[in-house]
């Protein structure tokens, strides 16, 4: 059996799980509660952080690398564009992105805006670091103008990780999605597989409720 530590970037690849239909648990990890005084986890991962993912004997602790490494060992699957479709290249492209140019500058905004004392919240870095997030945005808006998903016309684990930068950004940072994305998101997260991810990760799916209702 699978077993996923952690939500947070956790859910994409709960997300993923679900897509591809392989059974799978889910072990609490929460940062903020104190990570570091779980033992069992630390065991797992050393560094402290979310998600890790645990299968048999192998144990990874990057979220990219775990939606990569699912994809790798139990596809093929047409959730990742062989090396030889044209649409591996945008696949490519979009599933690091979402992460490595999206959700890790925006997290440094908001974790800065949430952690960091008074007089250090308006710093360069956090301001740096939402402008840096805004520039990479503009490529995913450039991309919906061509296509419906981020690589092409089929639904991709692309599009799991722009998915969550965006809704990362909009539930934490205060960004304000345009039309485009919001579509984008009705059709991304319209599917079977969000939705059961979301049932199984009930910390998230409080996290959003909770947000709903504050905004309501």
């Amino acid at each position: 059996m699978i077993t996923l530590w952690g939500e947070g970037r956790g859910f994409r690849v709960a997300w993923l799980l679900e897509e591809l239909g392989l059974p799978w648990r889910l072990r609490p990890g929460d940062m903020l509660a104190g990570v570091e005084n779980d033992p069992q986890f630390l065991a797992i991962n050393p560094a402290g952080f979310i998600p890790a993912l645990q299968d048999g004997e192998v144990v990874l602790v990057e979220s990219i690398a775990i939606l990569e490494y699912l994809l790798g060992r139990y596809g093929p699957s047409p959730l990742a564009p062989q090396p030889a479709d044209p649409a591996f290249p945008l696949y490519q492209q979009f599933l690091h992105l979402g992460e490595a140019g999206m959700a890790t500058f925006m997290f440094v905004f908001v974790a800065t805006n949430i952690l960091a004392p008074e007089g250090e919240k308006d710093n360069w870095s956090a301001r740096a670091s939402l402008d840096w997030f805004e520039s990479r945005r503009g490529i995913v808006a450039r991309q919906l103008t061509q296509a419906p998903y981020m690589a092409g016309e089929a639904f991709t684990a692309a599009d799991i990780s722009i998915s969550y930068a965006l809704q990362f950004a909009e539930r934490t940072g205060g960004a304000v999605l345009r039309e485009d994305e919001l579509a984008y998101l009705a059709r991304t997260t319209g599917r079977a597989g969000y939705r059961r991810a979301m049932d199984k990760c009930t910390d998230t799916r409080a996290w959003v409720a909770a947000l709903a209702e504050a905004d309501a």
